[in-house]
């Protein structure tokens, strides 16, 4: 059921759509002598394809992204598959690229009628493609470097107020990560958009995110007051053999059920968990941190070990503050659309919840208020909270 302004009697406010890359996106404002060793396009047996470092993308079989599926395509199939359709069927009805998955221009004018006040935005192949870099540490800054000025062009970080594009920065190189801040910032950037992953750096090997080695970049974050996006991506996990590693859109095998789905919220449990038990939050006490797309199946057992590192730690002076409460105090969680609110709810409170619909992606909503059945049982106030209010605060810089 397609939901309307009319039935909130407000506007929305959407932490997660996405565009589709254009085709220059990688290769606009990298050097040329760069693409070679960051995003270059081939044809093999009759089909565009991106190189990575020189190596062959699979993440997406049709890069050129025309035709494309249509949102929301295998939406009941995440949830249980009632009509017991074969998941490869549901793709075969695409569309030609609209425009509005392309530029802002275009896609402004679908946000009424979506019920949207605003939305942010993120890539689709971007988050991706560090990973296949992460060993050349110049082509992670170029490549994303020229990716942040195309964003710029093709959408800008803050459009008419109601879309907001999410420059990707790597900590890969902390003189890039801090210059391209303040680049985001000048551009009155709202966001920021990062993988949960640890980072791999040229000098001092890989690393943890909240790494005292990086706090000159929290510290502007922290005095700036922009929020931090931390999106969904390949994070380079490992299955341990199991299934063959890599990001890829088949999930191991036309669908099959594999331990590699559980790669997404395991990096995002990693990244979070390790931001707490590190202490960043202490050190930074104005940063705000929202999880995209990575689901909240962890929360039960996040909140578990955060206690009982509490419980042996705490008497002996390591944490300054209960972890779990700064945990809730820093950290804005979107649940995947099948998992269940209630529990997310419970564990993070009603203010750290916030609603995002992967608009246009096939696994998200057919349109983005499709999700307000989800929360329909709750109040109007604490609805209002999910579907606007959250996302809306953590959209306006709060300086430090």
């Amino acid at each position: 059921m397609i939901h309307t302004m009319d039935d909130l009697g407000y506007q929305a406010f959407d932490c997660d759509n996405h565009y589709y890359e254009a085709l220059d996106a990688f290769t606009r404002h990298v050097p040329r002598q760069m693409h070679a060793r960051c995003v270059q396009w081939a044809e093999i047996d009759g089909r565009q394809h991106h190189l990575v470092g020189g190596r062959l993308a699979h993440a997406v079989k049709n890069p050129t992204w025309n035709p494309i599926a249509k949102p929301g395509a295998i939406g009941d199939f995440l949830r249980g598959n009632p009509k017991n359709i074969r998941p490869e069927d549901l793709l075969r009805d695409r569309e030609p690229l609209p425009d509005a998955y392309l530029r802002s221009e275009a896609r402004l004018p679908l946000l009424d009628g979506q019920g949207l006040e605003g939305m942010w935005l993120f890539p689709t192949l971007g988050v991706l493609y560090e990973e296949l870099l992460k060993e050349d540490t110049e082509a992670v800054v170029a490549l994303f470097r020229g990716f942040n000025r195309w964003l710029e062009e093709d959408w800008g970080l803050n459009y008419e107020g109601r879309i907001f594009g999410a420059p990707y920065i790597s900590l890969a190189d902390l003189d890039f990560a801090c210059s391209e801040l303040e680049w985001a910032l000048e551009r009155d950037a709202r966001i920021i958009v990062m993988r949960p992953a640890a980072v791999w750096t040229a000098r001092d090997g890989v690393r943890s995110p909240s790494d005292p080695m990086f706090d000159p970049f929290w510290a502007r974050v922290n005095e700036a007051g922009v929020t931090v996006v931390v999106h969904a991506g390949d994070s380079g996990y490992t299955t341990h053999g199991y299934v063959p590693d890599g990001f890829s859109a088949s999930f191991g095998g036309a669908f099959s059920p594999n331990i590699k789905h559980f790669n997404i919220e395991r990096a995002a449990y990693d990244f979070l968990i390790t931001l707490a038990y590190e202490k960043l939050f202490e050190r930074f006490p104005n940063l705000r941190v929202a999880s995209v797309e990575n689901g909240a199946e962890f929360l039960p057992d996040l909140f578990r070990k955060l206690a009982q590192s509490r419980n042996r730690l705490g008497k002996l002076g390591y944490y300054k503050d209960d972890p779990c409460e700064v945990f809730r105090e820093h950290v804005w969680i979107n649940p995947f659309w099948e998992d269940d609110v209630n529990e997310v709810v419970e564990y993070m409170g009603e203010d750290r919840v916030i609603f995002g619909s992967d608009w246009p992606h096939i696994e998200g909503m057919p349109q983005p208020l499709d999700y307000v059945p989800e929360v329909a049982h709750f109040a109007d106030a604490r609805q209002r909270k999910i579907l606007r209010e959250n996302t809306a605060g953590l959209n306006v810089r709060r300086p430090a």
